[in-house]
This record gives C-alpha cells, sequence and structure tokens, in this order.
C-alpha cells in the first residue's frame, strides 16, 4: 500500500538504500510460497525499520508478530552486541521458515523465536525494551500496548504498522469492521496518552513510532 503517486513512490524508493541479499531472498520465497505476502514488511519498509533501530541502537526488542521473519532481520541489524530480539507469533506453520532465514543471519543467536499467543507469552517477558514493533492482529493492537508500555525504558520507542489500514481509518467504517474500529481507537491512545510522544508517517499502510518519555 502507498499512498503516494507512482512515479513519487518509485523515485522514493529507487533513491533509497536496498535491501541487502538474505531478505531479497526472503522476500522472493515469500511471494512464492506463502499465503496473504502483502503481509510482509517489504524492501522500502524494511530499511526504515533498519534505519531506526540503528539509530536507537537498542539492547532489547520486541516484536509481536513475526510472519516469516523479514521485519525481524532488519530490527536486528541496530541491535547491540550483547543484545536480544524476541518476536513472538502463533502460526506454528511458518516456524521453521522463518528460522531457515534466523539461521543464516549473523544476528541468529540473538534472535528469540517465540511461537503461541501474544498475549500469554508477553507477560512471561521479564526484560526492559529499547525497541518494540507491533505488527499483528489489529483487535489486539491496544491491549499489546498496555501490555508494554510499562516494560519499556524511558527513551525507548514504540513502532506500530498498518495504522492507516488502506486508509479505511478516515473512511465510514462498517458495523462489523472490528479491525478498522480497532486501529481508529488504537490511533487515538497513541495519540492522548501522556506517557509517550507520537507521530504517524504514511509510509506504505501506515507507520506510528512513539516514543516513551
Amino acid at each position: 500500500m502507498s499512498f503516494l503517486p507512482e512515479k513519487i513512490d518509485d523515485y522514493v524508493v529507487n533513491h533509497s538504500q536496498k535491501e541487502p541479499e538474505l531478505l531479497q531472498q526472503l522476500n522472493k520465497e515469500t511471494w512464492q510460497k506463502v499465503l496473504n505476502p502483502r503481509m510482509l514488511s517489504g524492501g522500502y519498509q524494511g530499511r526504515i525499520l533498519a534505519m531506526i533501530s540503528k539509530l536507537i541502537q537498542p539492547k532489547n526488542i520486541l516484536e509481536i508478530g513475526t510472519y516469516t521473519g523479514y521485519s525481524a532481520l532488519c530490527l536486528a541489524e541496530g541491535m547491540q552486541k550483547n543484545g536480544t530480539l524476541f518476536t513472538i507469533d502463533k502460526n506454528e506453520e511458518l516456524e521453521d521458515f522463518a528460522k531457515k532465514y534466523f539461521e543464516q543471519s549473523p544476528h541468529n543467536a540473538q534472535i528469540k523465536q517465540l511461537v503461541g499467543n501474544a498475549l500469554d507469552i508477553i507477560p512471561t517477558l521479564n526484560e526492559k525494551f529499547d525497541l518494540v514493533f507491533i505488527d499483528a492482529d489489529k483487535e489486539n493492537y491496544i491491549t499489546y500496548f498496555k501490555m508494554v508500555i510499562d516494560k519499556m525504558n524511558s527513551g525507548g520507542v514504540i513502532l506500530s504498522d498498518n495504522v492507516l489500514w488502506s486508509g479505511k481509518v478516515v473512511e465510514k467504517i462498517e458495523p462489523h469492521d472490528k479491525d478498522t474500529q480497532a486501529l481508529v481507537a488504537y490511533n487515538e491512545l497513541l495519540n492522548n496518552d501522556d506517557r509517550i510522544e507520537t507521530i504517524l508517517l504514511p509510509i506504505r499502510d501506515g507507520l506510528s513510532i512513539s516514543r516513551v518519555k
């Protein structure tokens, strides 16, 4: 999803850092073999995630929503050498797919792949986090935020994906559209919670950056 005219979008992508070869392979195989490949962060957004991580230089990272492992590898690029990235997904069928690429990464020893319901797993994590990426089921975004906010270090950053939801957040919402309803409420929460400062970027399907005070 892009909200820019195609020529401008192409220019932006062509004048941004290219994805590393391992991620090119992961990207290609995801589109070849996995259902709903549009869920992949992709080359341009992946470079944004990597850049944010490199600027923050987090020790501990939490990702909610592994999918095929693309965004985890991007976030790991800026992680400190003694840091850990925890990535959670409930889809057991994709566990080995992501693990194959994690094992080829120089950050493999630092990546902890957790399979199960994030609502159950997050309370068991005792670490404090410098960077959190929320990219899972939209109905639980608010719950995820409430679960991680007290686990954040001061100055830490929470990234939230798909917060524009193909533009549906500014359209009339159908009563049955629980995902859009949840995202509208979530965006309001991020904008009004005094513990954070947030900027919503119209990148791909919308990416919010929330800095913990």
